[in-house]
């Protein structure tokens, strides 16, 4: 099973290819402001360096959080989309070792069907201003 995984609650977002288990590639670069720019981008060149295609991922694993409210949300938006769109499982998860719960959560067969965010808090949201 190829997977994708995606993690960006901080300014370094990361993105991987996992056969199953096994990590064929990975990468980390500063996204920061440009989150929402970059990362089609670097998913595309990342399955273009392993010779796959976007259509190829058959699961997604998404970092849900605690993390940064407008990176998480660029994240799971693109997590969810992708999954959606390519009509394959998508599992979420925020523990520290977030990859290998979600792949045990794939191959179990789970389906989070839309990855929710955990921002750690709720989110400050302002007042709009006359």
């Amino acid at each position: 099973m190829l997977i994708l995984t995606l993690r960006t609650d901080k300014p370094e977002a990361e993105i991987g290819l996992f056969e199953d288990e096994n990590q064929i590639g990975y990468t980390v670069w500063q996204a920061h402001r440009q989150l929402a720019e970059t990362i089609q981008t670097e998913i595309e060149k990342l399955l273009q360096k392993q010779g796959g295609k976007l259509q190829e991922i058959q699961g997604i694993i998404a970092y849900q959080g605690p993390g940064s409210f407008t990176g998480l949300r660029i994240g799971l938006t693109v997590a969810n989309a992708l999954a959606y769109s390519l009509q394959v499982p998508i599992v979420a998860t925020g523990s520290d070792n977030w990859i290998s719960v979600g792949q045990k959560s794939l191959a179990a067969g789970n389906d989070d069907h839309l990855a929710l965010p955990n921002y750690g808090a709720d989110p400050h949201i302002t007042t709009q201003k006359k």
